[in-house]
């Protein structure tokens, strides 16, 4: 039998140092996070989706509490990415139309006087499904064009759950990072706007705005905590964009006093990790195919904005194979009497199914106190998605 893949991990040892020069977060402050979850809050099916305490797991596991930000229920979209989307667009528009991108709201971009200019506007982007079903959803409610380049082997339902909005779509020969090239590549060549999550040298300003758009979902956790405090927060980690927002707005907020930050990322696209892990902390780009069925994540190159945060401020870099994400699908999808159901996909479940595999296997033991995790940890994850491919779902979790 072929040998089972293992976690790994690094410590960051400069995470909590005082006497260095680090990346800002001011971009990432408590009235960002409120002025951008009051533009969200403007969308007409606007709801915070449910933070779900689970009580029995957290008792089973010996810690205090264990809370997850349930996302598929995020604008009927099943994923989170369109807070980031629909903040980057708006910014985008209100540079085209010079507009105060401070006033925007939902009713304001669907004017239509503003949606009359916009007809012949095409934005193109990038996707492993999720941020592109956003960018195409987005686009449709504005009366504007999208164009999506998907890689190599993207399931059948993502694409179809992009063209669902009208977006045109197109599977290249090669991974996320070669679509995130053709979408730039394309945008130059036929006039399109680029509207892409993944920060480059040249190319940050909107992957900035994006980011921001994610600081809703840390805004209203913390919110339905009320009193309560997580000591950890972990956070799956693609080109990196959910994490170093969520890990700016906590430094924000507590400063030293902050919550433990673990990044986690697929073994086999890694590119968080594995610098990290190789003490050089200069960002690397993966090669090969990045062959995981965390598809949300599997990304060879970090956004240059999002390295820069995590590389100094996160606590932990974790790697997890595959069957740590389907573990975290079946115990989410098959609760504990008494604790409440999510349906969390491939990249929503892994961080659920790490905490539970370092606190129950003995041979996870250093991990666990890399992780500090005791009887006192209440631990915060973010299930991003739910079921996005629902037959990759049903294959994992009827297993």
């Amino acid at each position: 039998m072929p040998e089972v893949e293992k976690i790994t991990y690094i410590v960051n040892q400069l995470s909590r140092k005082r006497d260095m020069v680090k990346a800002s977060t001011n971009f990432f402050s408590l009235s960002t996070a409120h002025s951008v979850r009051k533009f969200h809050q403007t969308f007409p099916d606007y709801t915070p989706t449910p933070l779900v305490k689970l009580t029995h797991l957290a008792d089973m596991l010996g810690v205090s509490h264990i809370w997850i930000k349930d996302e598929s229920h995020r604008f009927g979209l099943n994923a989170f990415k369109v807070l980031g989307a629909t903040h980057g667009l708006a910014y985008l528009i209100a540079q085209r139309l010079k507009m105060n991108a401070q006033e925007l709201s939902f009713d304001l971009l669907h004017a239509p006087s503003v949606k009359e200019k916009l007809a012949d506007t095409t934005f193109v982007t990038a996707t492993d499904g999720n941020h592109g079903r956003a960018v195409a959803w987005a686009t449709q409610q504005l009366g504007c064009n999208a164009v999506v380049y998907l890689p190599k082997g993207t399931s059948r339902a993502r694409n179809e759950a992009i063209k669902l909005h009208g977006a045109q779509t197109l599977i290249i020969d090669g991974t996320y990072d070669d679509a995130v090239q053709q979408a730039v590549e394309q945008a130059q060549k036929q006039g399109w706007i680029l509207l892409q999550d993944t920060a480059r040298e040249g190319y940050e300003e909107i992957p900035l705005k994006i980011m921001q758009g994610y600081l809703t979902i840390v805004h209203e956790a913390l919110d339905q905590l009320e009193e309560e405090i997580p000591t950890h927060v972990f956070v799956q980690c693609g080109v990196g964009s959910l994490a170093a927002a969520s890990q700016a707005y906590l430094f924000e907020l507590f400063g030293d006093e902050r919550p433990l930050f673990a990044v986690v990322e697929p073994t086999r696209a890694a590119c968080f990790y594995e610098p990290m892990a190789t003490h050089k902390r200069k960002p690397k780009k993966l090669s090969g195919n990045l062959n995981t069925i965390m598809a949300g994540l599997a990304c060879g190159e970090p956004s240059t904005l999002a390295w820069k945060i995590l590389r100094d401020y996160a606590d932990v870099f974790v790697a997890c194979p595959d069957h740590i994400a389907m573990r975290g699908m079946r115990i989410l999808g098959n609760p504990l009497q008494g604790d409440d159901r999510v349906i969390s996909g491939e990249s929503g479940a892994v961080t659920l199914g790490l905490l539970t595999t370092v606190l129950t296997q003995a041979s996870c033991r250093k991990i666990a106190d890399a992780l500090q995790l005791n009887e006192s940890s209440k631990v915060l994850l973010l299930s991003t998605e739910g079921d996005t491919d629902p037959s990759m779902y049903r294959k994992i979790v009827w297993g």
